[in-house]
């Protein structure tokens, strides 16, 4: 009896020492992952829990493996090691999306400058969210607490065995749970395979995943395992039949000769050309060619929104977004902020953040960027911003885009202007720059990326909301939305004298205005937001609908309901002055044509004439009149088009093209 209850007491040790191993893991990381999700008020639906459930139990079974290699001291070591780690990862997703709107990516640390540049922010941001990163140290801090009645000892050969089989069975699990998603949209399996986004993963799958999947991506790249052709034709209503006697217009699509067929051993480019060959591209139209010779002042404007316009402080703002093209539904994705909002204005791809690293070096091909195209039209070209002119490279970048006049603060436009102050004056870049190309003998293009709407929303910390403090006082709204439509009244100055001096010139005739912003200002609360909007807006979607600007002083008012997004105004803007450009190489489409309107917010939600998909409940908002597969097939379009703008970035695919 002795030796059977000798065998009993180290079974049960034996059991105590497996499941408290185990169990360490398993709830410390299901108490993050849950912490997170309260903490950030994530919907999640019956699919997202089970996918946590899952990858935890696969961690746990790898981790209780690999913190019980050594002695009792080493495991008590590394378990406490990666238990601050965790808390550490999970801390940044929160600190990270406090700041910018979007959760973080590895590939965000590419991009070094764009986040020591908001150390203040950071720091503030860490202060605010203390709590919630107290509750992602807690399993660190209660570990530390218990670890010597824990005793984790070293793994015997059994514990091994018994750990490897969970790991066996609950991966085993997990790729049946994959399998069974395949044919669901945005579901596990897409996620998997033909999905690079961040956002969706940490709502479907979980911040532990999330990581993992980005960090093997990260090394390895990403190529989506199918891009699926998508009819148009299944997502556009018939037009109804012209009448008889009513004159039928037929266009040419917007397409020029390509060699689709050129060798190449990179399957990413035989993707994208597959995907280019499907792709019908868009039609000309009635505005084709409409400002064929026209000068071109193109704005990419620092948080600029509609909330910030009215009629009383902002008149000129105003005047530009209620006459000429009037776009009702347009939306501005926010996309890493201004890097990735201005990706998206002067490139017409949809950005993801693990290229603008690429993008910004400087060293891809781009035969359509602004610069360059309106430089082969014979067009004088010139670009500024007031800000520092190496600031996330843009000097490199705009070079890539054909502007190698590029003139900001350090390079020239610091002897012109006070460069000193914080942000700087868009209104003073007006007046030193205008002078420049006033007197152009031949159209010119003026790019201008501005600053002045840039945050902190305070009277104290804004140089452009201290001077204009007193005008907007009386607003009803809280002290951040005073502060931020203070700096939107220093760029409707700017616009003002623009105006004013392309008048004097006799030139305002001939001179097209296009403004749209980089991101919407996302340091507001949604409070702040909402106090200052007519409508009622939402963070996911509603936040990001914005005035798009494409005004001449003779346009008449034409009101644009299709929805659209940044994207689509670059190849917009080529038709319009009848640039004979491929409609297919880009991610956006001419808002003027007949093509199929969407707007793709960053998590992939989307918008079309018929309703809003909100994709982190997969729940869809309007017309019950919709097509079989729908849905579907826009998500399918979505993920096409994002992964496609990655491609051709990654791949230098417009150098493989025209090269």
């Amino acid at each position: 009896m002795d030796k059977e209850n000798k065998i009993k007491k180290k079974v049960n040790e034996n059991l105590v020492d497996i499941s408290k191993k185990y169990l360490v893991w398993f709830f410390s990381i299901l108490f993050l992952e849950f912490s997170f999700i309260l903490i950030m008020g994530t919907k999640i639906d019956f699919e997202s829990i089970m996918n946590i459930i899952l990858f935890d139990a696969i961690s746990s079974s790898l981790l209780s493996i690999i913190s019980n290699i050594f002695s009792e001291k080493v495991s008590t070591v590394i378990t406490a090691v990666i238990l601050f780690i965790f808390g550490i990862l999970f801390s940044v997703q929160c600190v990270f999306y406090s700041i910018f709107k979007i959760y973080f990516s590895l590939t965000n640390l590419g991009l070094g400058d764009q986040v020591t540049s908001y150390l203040d922010k950071a720091f503030s941001s860490i202060l605010g969210n203390i709590i919630s990163i107290i509750i992602f140290m807690l399993p660190f801090i209660v570990f530390l607490i218990f670890k010597k009645k824990l005793k984790l000892k070293q793994n015997s050969k059994k514990e091994y065995i018994v750990f490897l089989l969970l790991f066996l069975l609950f991966a085993s699990l997990f790729y049946l749970k994959i399998l069974s998603t395949k044919n669901k949209t945005n579901g596990t399996y897409e996620l998997y395979y033909n999905v690079n986004e961040v956002s969706l993963n940490i709502n479907k799958l979980g911040v532990l995943n999330s990581y993992a999947i980005d960090l093997e991506r990260l090394i390895f790249g990403f190529v989506p395992k199918n891009i699926e052709h998508v009819n148009m034709n299944d997502l556009t209503d018939k037009k109804e039949e012209a009448e008889e006697e009513e004159e039928i217009i037929v266009y040419e699509p917007n397409k020029v000769s390509l060699d689709l067929d050129k060798d190449t051993s990179s399957n990413s480019i035989k993707t994208i050309n597959q995907y280019v060959a499907n792709d019908d591209g868009t039609m000309k139209n009635e505005y084709t060619g409409m400002f064929e010779g026209y000068n071109l002042v193109y704005i990419t404007a620092e948080s600029f929104s509609e909330i910030g316009v009215s009629e009383e402080l902002t008149p000129t703002l105003y005047k530009l977004t209620h006459t000429g093209f009037i776009f009702d539904n347009y939306y501005t994705p926010n996309a890493l902020s201004t890097i990735g909002g201005e990706f998206q204005s002067i490139t017409g791809l949809y950005p993801d953040s693990s290229i603008l690293k690429k993008w910004r070096s400087g060293n891809n091909y781009f035969p359509y960027g602004l610069g360059t195209v309106f430089k082969n039209l014979g067009y004088n070209t010139y670009a500024y911003h007031n800000n520092s002119y190496v600031f996330q490279d843009r000097n490199k970048y705009l070079a890539s885009q054909g502007f190698t006049n590029f003139l900001g603060c350090y390079n020239g436009l610091e002897k012109r202007m006070n460069c000193k102050r914080w942000p700087q004056s868009d209104d003073e870049m007006m007046e030193v720059t205008i002078p420049d190309y006033i007197n152009s003998d031949k159209p010119f293009l003026a790019y201008y990326m501005t600053v002045s709407g840039h945050f902190a929303y305070t009277f104290s910390d804004n140089s452009i909301s201290s001077k204009n403090k007193s005008l907007v006082q009386d607003l009803n709204t809280t002290q951040a939305g005073k502060a931020y439509v203070a700096t939107q009244i220093e760029l409707d100055r700017a616009l003002e004298r623009l105006i004013n001096e392309l008048e004097k010139a006799g030139k305002l005739d001939n001179t097209v205005f296009v403004l749209l912003a980089d991101h919407y200002p996302y340091e507001l609360d949604l409070n702040s937001i909402n106090s200052l909007s007519e409508f009622e807006r939402d963070e996911i979607v509603g936040v990001n609908h914005n005035n798009l600007i494409i005004w001449n002083n003779k346009l008449e008012d034409l009101h644009i309901t299709k929805p659209c997004m940044s994207s689509d105004v670059l190849p917009t803007v080529y038709n319009l002055f009848g640039v004979d450009y491929d409609s297919r190489l880009f991610t956006g489409r001419d808002i003027l044509s007949d093509s199929f309107g969407i707007a793709i917010m960053r998590n992939h939600s989307w918008i079309t004439d018929k309703g809003i998909y909100y994709t982190n409940n997969s729940k869809f908002v309007g017309s019950e009149d919709i097509p079989e597969d729908y849905i579907k097939n826009i998500n399918t379009l979505v993920n096409n088009r994002l992964n496609i703008a990655k491609l051709i970035i990654e791949t230098d695919y417009y150098n493989y093209l025209f090269k």
